[in-house]
């Protein structure tokens, strides 16, 4: 009978195997994570200014045209002739402008590219609005 194998302590083993693999997994997990929540987004560092000049505000204006033909700037009746002339003593240096197209859709398509033309003489950004169709 052998006693000294019964003395003999158990030597005491700590396996990590699993905890690898699970410390893998969440790595990989978030890593995926971080890609996949805002992939366009470019991290830069921009350059500082005291002077610089601060982003301009874009500024929006609303053309309407309702069904007896009048046009509208801002609920101000303008007649055709002296629209071009309003919008451009609207327009500020500097700012980034948009018309925004309000036109009844009983009004002729020529009177809405009428007013589609006089934007892009002045090289002014045009939106026509819509109502959402509505499901039947």
């Amino acid at each position: 009978m052998n006693i000294r194998n019964r003395r003999a302590r158990p030597s005491a083993e700590v396996h990590t195997a699993a905890l690898n693999d699970i410390m893998f997994f969440l790595m990989l997990f978030f890593l995926l994570a971080s890609a996949v929540s805002n992939p366009q987004v470019v991290k830069l560092l921009l350059p500082r200014s005291s002077a610089g000049e601060q982003s301009v505000a874009k500024k929006t204006m609303t053309v309407s045209i309702t069904s007896d033909l009048q046009y509208h700037i801002d609920k101000q009746v303008v007649p055709y002739e002296s629209l071009e002339a309003l919008i451009q003593s609207k327009m500020a240096t500097g700012e980034e402008l948009t018309i925004m197209l309000y036109a009844d859709n009983s009004v002729p398509i020529q009177n809405v590219i009428s007013v589609m033309d006089v934007a892009n003489r002045l090289k002014i950004k045009l939106v026509l609005a819509t109502e959402p169709k509505k499901d039947k």
